[in-house]
Parts: structure tokens; sequence; C-alpha cells
């Protein structure tokens, strides 16, 4: 291979590289997703529902209309009467096997199972799971055709209990998941309306988002580090479920709302969010930046506005609320700013209609392409 046809390989693959690949080789080979706690690996069978124009959205929803259905097995909860159980027959003297509801097996749809944390399961239950991967077999019942089985696990390195013998690893295909980026996670937030104090934080604070696999994360005070016995810490499951905390900062007041925070995303992190919290008093309403934008006010400090940018996002409708904005965005200085407002406008489907018709906008994708 030439100089030339050398590839950068990557060692770690995103949640948008695995939903498109899971479809294509679990029906082959069992795919087992690892990761450290908290970065998405459980939310792949929704989102491979979603790209499949299935309604599945929660474990044990019943939809008639989906093309499969969707099971969500929780591995280290569950014991061998959970798959299913050999029954006598009093006609034929025999022992019959009976698969649990879990599999749904009076529905002869095919299945996409997920084996979420597959590495922590009872040693029993491993022959059993091993046996439903290599032969798409629950039990003695075999699955309907088109069915396929994908597992998740945390990394051994995390040293929160995951293993595997290396027999039954080399019957499958172990995949190392990446931690998101701050794009991204930003974007994901946004569709799902995280308070904008959440976003800030992770916008201006790039570092809560490393990985300790990384190398020189030894004084990172927000992540997951293995053998610190750090039970609250930053990952994307915990600054979105801290939202709850965020959106009712006022009714509790700064002391709880932190004490809160602590114990979701751990101390540090808490600390520097509260902090935060004061800005949105600070930013003037986007609508008033729209009407006037050569003249409204903008706030003095820079976290205040990245808040507004972001807010933002969500109050441009039409391409003049865009144009007027952006001449606003001209009198704030920070050209990191400018880059997380032109990729957040261009990973939202409604705002990149939008961007693709701004002259500047297109101008900046031009240059930064990668990053949306």
């Amino acid at each position: 291979m030439s100089q030339q046809q050398k590839v950068n390989f990557s060692s770690k693959v995103t949640l948008d590289q695995l939903r498109r690949m899971i479809p294509v080789y679990a029906p082959e080979i069992t795919m087992v997703v690892q990761s450290e706690p908290g970065v998405g690996k459980s939310s792949l069978l929704a989102m491979i529902a979603e790209d499949n124009g299935d309604a599945w959205r929660r474990v044990g929803d019943v939809c008639p209309d989906d093309k499969y259905d969707y099971i969500y097995v929780d591995c280290p909860v569950k014991d061998s009467m959970d798959v299913g159980g050999y029954i006598p027959d009093r006609d034929t003297k025999q022992l019959e096997f009976y698969a649990s509801e879990l599999f749904k097996m009076k529905s002869s749809k095919p299945k996409i199972i997920m084996l979420d944390e597959l590495m922590k399961s009872q040693k029993m239950l491993m022959v059993i799971w091993t046996r439903l991967m290599l032969e798409k077999m629950a039990g003695d019942s075999r699955l309907p055709d088109g069915s396929y089985i994908f597992a998740t696990s945390n990394n051994a390195s995390d040293l929160v209990g995951d293993s595997m013998l290396e027999h039954a690893g080399n019957r499958v295909m172990i995949v190392p998941l990446a931690k998101t980026s701050v794009n991204k996670l930003l974007a994901y937030m946004a569709k799902h309306n995280i308070s904008p104090v959440i976003r800030t934080w992770v916008a201006l604070n790039p570092r809560c988002l490393a990985s300790y696999l990384d190398g020189g994360q030894e004084d990172n005070p927000y992540i997951f580090m293995p053998g610190k016995k750090r039970l609250s810490f930053v990952s994307p499951r915990s600054l979105c479920n801290s939202d709850v905390v965020i959106r009712n900062a006022d009714m509790f007041g700064p002391e709880i709302t932190q004490v809160a925070l602590a114990g979701v995303i751990g101390h540090a992190a808490a600390e520097s969010m509260v902090a935060y919290i004061s800005l949105e008093k600070e930013i003037i309403p986007v609508a008033d930046a729209i009407r006037d934008p050569e003249n409204a006010r903008v706030p003095e400090k820079i976290a205040a506005q990245f808040m507004m940018a972001l807010n933002a996002l969500e109050d441009i409708q039409t391409q003049d609320d865009l144009s007027a904005f952006m001449i606003y965005m001209k009198r704030m200085k920070s050209e990191e700013l400018r880059s997380l407002f032109f990729s957040q406008l261009m990973s939202n489907s409604r705002t990149a209609r939008l961007g693709r018709n701004n002259a500047e906008v297109n101008a900046w994708i031009e240059k930064n392409f990668d990053l949306i």
C-alpha cells in the first residue's frame, strides 16, 4: 500500500456508525458493543427501531404495525427461568421446552434482541446467551427467520464486573464505542429539550466528555475513573438526567440544587454548573436581538453569549430571523461561539434548511464541513 493509499483507522466507532453497522453485521455475527458507563449504548435498540420506521420506544411496548419485535434483555437481573423451562407433557411423558414470553414467540415476526450488560450475566446464563447468539435459539425454540441479536457491555478495564471467556469472545464481534463529541451531544440535547444551562456548560467545558482511556485525564474531576469509587460523574446519560434539577432550580435555590446536581454529575461539575444558572437572568430575549440586531444589548459574559446563541437555535423560525441574528452575532467576538452556533444550526433538520440558504453559513460550511 502506497503512502497515498494509507487509511487513518480509528480504534472506536460512534453511535451513528453503530446504528448502521448492526443491521448489516448482526444477522451474520453477533456484535458486542463495549464502552465505559453512560455513553449511550443502551439506546441502540430504540435507534434501530426508529431507523426501521417502527414505533417501538420502551421495554414492553406492543406495536402491531412494527416490522420486528424489539426485545430488550437486562442480562444481570435475569436467571434461567426468565428464558424458559422444561415442562412435563402428560400425554407424551416427556419434558417439553417452553420459551419465556420475553421472546414473544407467539408472534411470527422476526426479532431484534439486545442483550444489555451481557458480560455481567450469571455464569449459567452466559451458556444460554451464547446459544442464542450463535444459533438464534431461545432455549430449544428457534427464532423466526430474519431475527438477529446484538449485545452491550462495559470495558473490562472499567472494573465494574464485565468478563467473557476467550472461546466465547472468539465467536462474536467485539466493537468499542467512542464517547460522543460535544457537537453531537449538544444536537441530541437540543432535540430532547435539555436545558440551555446544561448545554452551555457542556459547550464551555468540553473536557467533561473526555475518556479515561484517552490518557492525560488523571486530574479530570468530572469523568468516570476506574478504581476511584466515583459513583456520580459526568456522562451523556447523567448530563441529560440532570435536566430535572436545573429546571427546578428556582424552586429549591442554589444550595439544594448543587447538592442534587452533585448526586447526578458529581461535586466538581455541580459546583461549576450552578454558577451558570444565574446567567439566564443576564441574557436578553432572542426576539429583541432579531428585532434590533445592531442595537440590542449583548451580554458581557461569554457564557451568557453562548447560552443566548443556543436559545436562538430554538427561536429562529424564518430566513429573516436568521439573517437578523447573524448581524447580532457579529457583535460577539468569539470565533468559538460562531463555530458552535453554525455547527448546531446545521445539525438540526429544521434550522439546516434555513442555513443552506444563508451565504455566511455556507461559507463556514465549506471551511468546516468536518464539524457538522
